[in-house]
């Protein structure tokens, strides 16, 4: 008969493949129940400081709370009360004698708690509405009797019960979880049980996993009688610990109970013993049971043993057998009864020759894992077998932790495998020598913990699908690179050292995208935008820049696709947000959106012009502007005219010329204001000296006073006296280079409405200042300043 040897240490595991993805699912579901999402800055580890009580100066948000390890007597009801956020606490390995009922009746949060491996002498009543996780192990109560508290633990999914002094197990110990949803049990603490009570679990309705740790040497009805009632509350998963003690005299009828199981799918052994003739025993009634997971971890093996197999055996796993031999034990398989054998590993065993029956007369294997052996290039194809077949069927080939080097040659060897489609090189020593040939089949590649630096990229196929290539000495990831790999989906670039992303990056088929422990500080925009059918994103633990760059990845990037969030990423910059979770920094849109700036900016401008125009407006404010103008260029012209002033001297301060028809103004308004600050008026009514030709009179007063003051309306429009006086009060300004006009309109005068005798008077108009006569009394002040500062 055909058949292989495999040498070997390690421990054994036989398991159905179809069963692979169940037990994974277990592990997941262990895991997912720690819900705690706790920021490092919120951890305290104060394990092994030889504490004998928990510190008061603990901070408040502390979030986990590590005590192991000390020497912590007693749990007062006023330890932990300061600590409302408090999602896990170890207390394990320290001298806990009591714990308060009301330890932790502050502590709303705590979902996980260790206090095993302490010096309680009972079971303690706890009051904690949302433990999922409780480890009471390895103390010193005398019974597994829960107390009543246990009926209010609504959540709780693992519970670990373990004492050298509890030795039997009775129907009403667990009574208290008979409404409680609990998932996963352990008991014992590595001793045999002295009484079990029929039914005792029978209150666990939703239990699913029990590890039972003790031995079972010489207590065959005992262990029978456990399985009847395991399987009446269907369980699916049994692990045993230090089931057999070593050289124990096993009856045969040890596991006749496997075989009338009917929910049992997964059967562990863990630091047990075994002789060939157990073993034997033990498979025998496996394969008439409806298990389908047998896992064997740190066994103890004593004898060689000849197997000649199943044709139901569609798995098989080797993994560190423990044995007393001097040198490793032989396992002749006769490969004939493993035609379906769909799934092998053969891992950890320093295997560094494959045998040629394991490459070519396995025709239906799909899965072989060899990792963790010495495995060289020429080891596993080796040139001194003669193959008929090359793994027909394989599809996935594990061949991580080994000693292979030459990349170009292993992918010159793909090709003769014609179905492979995953081939897994990780933590092995590759070298990128010569052109690398992959086959179109082969669409994923793992390559990561190899020293390959950013030129790896070259020696790749473009019919990749998914690629690992995570701690390889990549530094740079350049978009014309990716743009190799049209029909790339998943890219693993974790634990390298690449610092940008760059925002066109050629993978736009990209679903999976790994890049987290590099030196990357932004992802842009653009890129998230160009990554469009992307369903996972891993950026956590790089230095991102927790500013307006970061805006966009802030508010509008789907939180849901990163994988990590928010725990594993943190602000490096600015130096007030070091060390914060990026999900605390909350950039303002305003702050950050430079067209809303620009926009803003723009409204408030428009806003304040509109209210200041408006208030202009209201407030006459164009009249104002024009009368500062004409008080500043008179103080400018006066000025100017210091000098001459000094020298000159003059009869009056003005003389005022208006029309007959305005003197009630005149004499109501105009003469009394400016005579009662001082100035002294000509008017001819009054100062022409009679007998006088009056245009005599005009001139002596025109050139007897400093200004000359024109009350213009349209009285004076009609006057001809007024025309004279203006003539001659024009004429002597030209003459001595004076600015001593002055015009007070009473009413507007348009300029252009002028008759053709008043050109001059239009003329002055269009080119000097005059002063407007306001209606509104609260402007006539300004008005009457700015007259008495032209004279």
């Amino acid at each position: 008969n055909s058949c292989f040897i495999f040498r070997m240490g390690g421990f054994l595991l036989l398991v159905s493949v179809s069963s692979l993805l169940a037990l994974v699912n277990q592990v997941l579901t262990v895991e997912n129940i720690q819900s705690c999402r706790i920021s490092r800055y919120n951890k305290v580890d104060l394990s092994n400081h030889n504490l004998t009580k928990i510190p008061s100066s603990l901070p408040n948000e502390t979030e986990y709370l590590d005590l192991s390890y000390n020497r912590i007597s007693m749990l007062s009801s006023e330890d932990l009360v300061l600590l409302p956020n408090l999602c896990i606490l170890k207390l394990n390995h320290n001298s806990l004698k009591h714990i308060s009922p009301k330890a932790f009746q502050k502590n709303s949060k705590l979902q996980i708690l260790n206090i095993s491996h302490n010096s309680l002498k009972i079971i303690p009543d706890l009051i904690v509405p949302h433990l999922r996780i409780l480890d009471i192990s390895n103390n010193l109560y005398k019974s597994y009797a829960l107390r009543t508290s246990f009926s209010n633990f609504l959540q709780l999914f693992s519970l670990t019960l373990g004492s050298s002094y509890a030795r039997s197990i009775n129907i009403t110990d667990f009574a208290p979880l008979h409404t409680i949803p609990l998932k996963q049990l352990t008991l014992g603490d590595g001793l045999g049980l002295q009484s079990y009570e029929s039914s005792s679990f029978s209150h666990l309705k939703s239990l699913q996993q029990i590890t039972l740790n003790m031995t079972f040497c010489e207590k065959t009805a005992m262990f029978q009688n456990i399985l009847q009632d395991l399987d009446k509350i269907q369980v699916q998963s049994l692990r045993l610990i230090k089931f057999l003690p070593p050289f124990c005299n096993v009856s045969s009828e040890q596991f006749e109970g496997l075989k009338k199981m009917t929910h049992l799918s997964n059967l562990t052994f863990v630091d047990t013993w075994f002789n060939s003739s157990v073993l034997t025993n033990l498979l025998l009634y496996i394969f008439q049971s409806p298990v389908e997971v047998l896992g064997f971890y740190n066994v103890t093996y004593n004898e060689d043993t000849r197997y000649n197999g199943t044709d139901k055996l569609r798995a098989l796993i080797f993994d560190y057998v423990l044995h007393y031999q001097y040198s490793y034990p032989n396992i002749h398989i006769n490969v004939s009864y493993f035609s379906q054998m769909t799934y092998l590993k053969f891992s950890g065993t320093g295997m560094n020759i494959s045998p040629c029956n394991l490459i070519s007369s396995l025709p239906s294997l799909e899965v072989l894992d060899l990792s963790n052996n010495l495995l060289t290039d020429n080891g596993f194809w080796w040139s001194g077998c003669s193959y008929t077949n090359v793994f027909p069927a394989l599809r996935k080939l594990y061949l991580r932790k080994n000693k292979f080097s030459d990349l170009a040659f292993i992918s010159e060897k793909t090709h003769q495998m014609k179905a492979l489609e995953e081939l897994d090189l990780s933590f092995n020593s590759l070298k990128l020598d010569g052109q690398c040939s992959w086959p179109f089949h082969l669409t994923t590649l793992i390559l990561s913990n190899n020293d390959l630096g950013d030129t790896v990229f070259n020696y790749l196929s473009p019919h990749f699908r998914s690629l690992s290539l995570s701690k390889t000495g990549i530094t740079t990831l350049q978009p014309e690179v990716l743009s190799k790999f049209p029909n790339l989906t998943h890219l693993f670039l974790s634990s390298n050292t690449i610092s940008v992303l760059q925002p066109h990056l050629g993978a736009p088929k990209l679903e999976v995208l790994h890049v987290d422990q590099n030196d990357i500080n932004l992802v842009s925009e653009q890129l998230a935008r160009r990554l469009q059918r992307l369903k996972q994103f891993k950026a956590g633990n790089n230095p991102f820049i927790c500013s307006c760059d970061s805006y966009w990845f802030m508010t509008f990037f789907n939180k849901s696709l990163l994988s990590g969030w928010p725990s594993d990423y943190y602000c490096n910059s600015p130096a007030e947000m070091i060390g914060k979770l990026l999900e605390q920094y909350q950039p303002s849109k305003i702050t950050c959106e430079v067209w809303l700036q620009v926009v803003i900016a723009v409204l408030v401008v428009l806003i304040v012009t509109g209210v200041l125009s408006f208030t202009f407006y209201v407030c006459d404010g164009a009249w104002y502007l024009k009368m500062l103008w004409v008080w500043m260029k008179v103080k400018r012209r006066g000025y100017r005219e210091e000098k001459r002033l000094v020298k000159s001297s003059f009869k009056y301060h003005a003389f005022i010329s208006y029309s007959q028809n305005d003197y009630s103004w005149v004499d109501s308004q105009l003469v009394p204001n400016l005579e009662n600050a001082g100035f002294r008026l000509c008017i001819h009514e009054r100062d022409f000296v009679p007998g006088d030709w009056i245009i005599d009179n005009i001139i002596n007063c025109v050139e007897g006073s400093y200004k000359t003051l024109f009350v213009l309306s349209q009285n004076f429009v009609q006057s001809e006296w007024c025309n004279y006086e203006l003539f001659f009060a024009q004429h002597r300004a030209l003459s001595i280079q004076q600015d001593s006009l002055v015009f007070i309109l009473l009413e507007p005068i348009p300029a252009d409405s002028l008759p053709r005798k008043f050109l001059k008077l239009r003329a002055l108009l269009r080119k000097q200042t005059y002063l407007e006569w306001p209606k509104e009394v609260r402007k006539q002040t300004f008005f009457w300043a700015s007259l008495k500062g032209m004279l």
